[in-house]
């Protein structure tokens, strides 16, 4: 009896636990971002998420047309790393998927554009299904892989979780530290700037000051 009443605990806990990190993980690390997007006829619709390095991204799009469904719309998908690097490119697709794992931490943007003249110049709308890490882990895969299902499988879940904030708050830091040296580089020039400048100002001064004495002294005015 004591046995049974010391697992039914230990479920509630790990469980609790699973809930708790399950919503901390949803405010610090970013893992599904489902999106419609409204497209102009003429022009591009973009949407970039900060993802720091080695994350796995899974994204589905299709296009909706159910104002003019007579209407065969087809749209250009391009998406790009922070440094330009080309990830994905698709033309005259309704529906598509790209997939990808990041090697540089960064904004990735991806972007959609109607192709050509399609119909009635109105807005296209598109369906965008972003999943980031955790969220982009194919979970039955790993159950039917490492043999594992109920709370072991949920405290697999958690454990990944866990890693996922932790290495999400190095990243973090790691920003903070490079945009506090920045900061700290960017306030000494402009110091050293404000110093040059006030250097310049006195030593102008200096040069008019001797000029109009020299004038005035040739003109015999003083």
């Amino acid at each position: 009896m004591m046995a049974r009443n010391f697992d039914s605990r230990a479920g509630v806990m790990v469980l609790s636990l699973i809930l708790l990190c399950l919503t901390i993980s949803n405010n610090i690390v970013p893992v599904a971002e489902a999106i419609w997007l409204s497209i102009p006829n003429s022009g591009a619709k973009c949407v970039s998420e900060e993802i720091q390095n080695n994350v796995v991204v899974l994204a589905d799009y299709y296009v909706l047309n159910e104002e003019h469904p007579e209407h065969h719309v087809t749209v250009s998908v391009r998406v790009t790393s922070p440094y330009g690097n080309n990830l994905h490119h698709n033309e005259n697709v309704t529906h598509g998927v790209f997939a990808f794992t990041t090697t540089e931490g960064g904004n990735y943007l991806a972007c959609f554009t109607v192709d050509g003249h399609q119909g009635p110049a109105t807005d296209v709308t598109l369906s965008l299904d972003w999943k980031i890490g955790i969220a982009a882990k194919d979970w039955d895969s790993v159950a039917k892989k490492e043999k594992i299902e109920g709370v072991e499988l949920e405290v697999r879940k958690l454990k990944d979780h866990a890693e996922a904030i932790h290495n999400n708050l190095l990243y973090l830091k790691q920003r903070e530290a490079d945009m506090r040296e920045v900061s700290e580089k960017t306030n000494g020039r402009v110091a050293w700037f404000s110093i040059m400048s006030l250097g310049v100002c006195i030593v102008v001064s200096v040069l008019q000051v001797w000029h109009l004495k020299s004038y005035f002294h040739k003109k015999k005015l003083i």
